[in-house]
């Protein structure tokens, strides 16, 4: 049997990532004023419940939660308010988690993207110019990707969503 799923941790995390997830929907930013207090809370929640081995635990999983986004952040594929709530995630689930959070966010950021190139109307021209390029692919194994002239506006993704998702599922299914 897991872990009780209903701790006062989780009840904080569950509030900190739907606010997360509403104010990326509604500003595409994810604040502040959000993120370093959840992450204070976060590793004071965990040296409360297990004193310096507790602060390691949730630093170490602030400081990884950081590191596996830092990246896509310095390429420009998502903001810093992510990075900072998947620090906030980690600071309050240690290391072992934050990478489980990671991974179910990975999946649904993944299908929430596939989404939005699918449906999303400002992208037809793109998804024209890559069903060519994949049909010239099969048919002649030659790989010619025509960019579309006009350069649309590319719609912004809300990752703090997927994080959001990602880590319920990951405490879900960690707890069953």
């Amino acid at each position: 049997m897991g872990a009780m799923i209903f701790t006062v941790g989780n009840l904080l995390l569950l509030v900190m990532l739907i606010i997360a997830a509403i104010t990326d929907i509604r500003s595409h930013r994810i604040p502040n004023w959000l993120t370093f207090p959840a992450m204070i809370v976060g590793v004071g929640f965990n040296v409360i419940s297990a004193g310096a081995a507790g602060f390691v635990f949730g630093l170490g999983g602030l400081l990884l939660g950081m590191g596996l986004l830092i990246v896509f952040y310095a390429l420009g594929g998502m903001g810093a308010g992510d990075v900072k709530l998947m620090g906030a995630v980690g600071s309050m689930l240690g290391p072992q988690m934050v990478l489980w959070a990671a991974f179910y966010t990975a999946i649904f950021g993944g299908i929430y993207a596939v989404g939005v190139i699918l449906f999303h109307p400002r992208l037809r021209e793109k998804r024209r110019a890559v069903a060519e390029a994949f049909k010239n692919f099969i048919f002649y194994r030659t790989f010619n990707y025509n960019k579309p002239a006009e350069e649309e506006n590319v719609p912004k993704l809300c990752y703090g969503v997927a994080i959001a998702i990602g880590t319920i599922a990951a405490v879900v299914l960690k707890s069953v």
